[in-house]
């Protein structure tokens, strides 16, 4: 007998429930600098900047085409700068600008909020048990040739 499952099924409401808190987060602390997607770009670019566009992709799952715009209206915004990479000049590394850079430390309050939402009634042994499990479970969807 086949288990049922709704893992994906809840996954999914839970990215558009997420989502429409961590807007409502961003407005109610008065950033409205960026939104919620460019907020992941931000994240991971806080983390580790001057990354090809590829990369950026990677580490976002976000599709090149989508990046690509996003990127655009980042850099319009004076968020992000595209740069030449040095060795190989078709390549374009992506790095903050100070303008981002400072808007780390309000991100991290908005994110400190929403783990609170998130993880609320679970133990610290749970919380790393269900982060391990979505590590695998997107890792899962990683080996997956699109």
């Amino acid at each position: 007998m086949k288990i049922e499952t709704h893992g994906g099924f809840y996954i999914s409401q839970i990215k558009q429930l997420s989502s429409r808190i961590f807007e409502k987060l961003l407005k109610d602390n008065d950033i409205e600098e960026f939104n919620g997607p460019q907020g992941r770009i931000l994240f991971v670019l806080w983390q580790k900047e001057n990354l090809s566009i590829s990369e950026l992709g990677e580490k976002t799952s976000l599709a090149k085409t989508t990046l690509t715009s996003m990127l655009d209206r980042m850099a319009d915004q004076g968020h992000i700068q595209r740069n030449p990479d040095s060795k190989d000049r078709r390549q374009i590394r992506i790095t903050l600008t100070e303008k981002a850079k400072s808007l780390k430390n309000s991100y991290d309050a908005v994110t400190i909020q929403m783990n609170e939402l998130f993880y609320e009634g679970f133990s610290d042994e749970e919380i790393t048990r269900f982060d391990n499990m979505l590590a695998k479970v997107l890792n899962n969807l990683k080996q997956y040739k699109e």
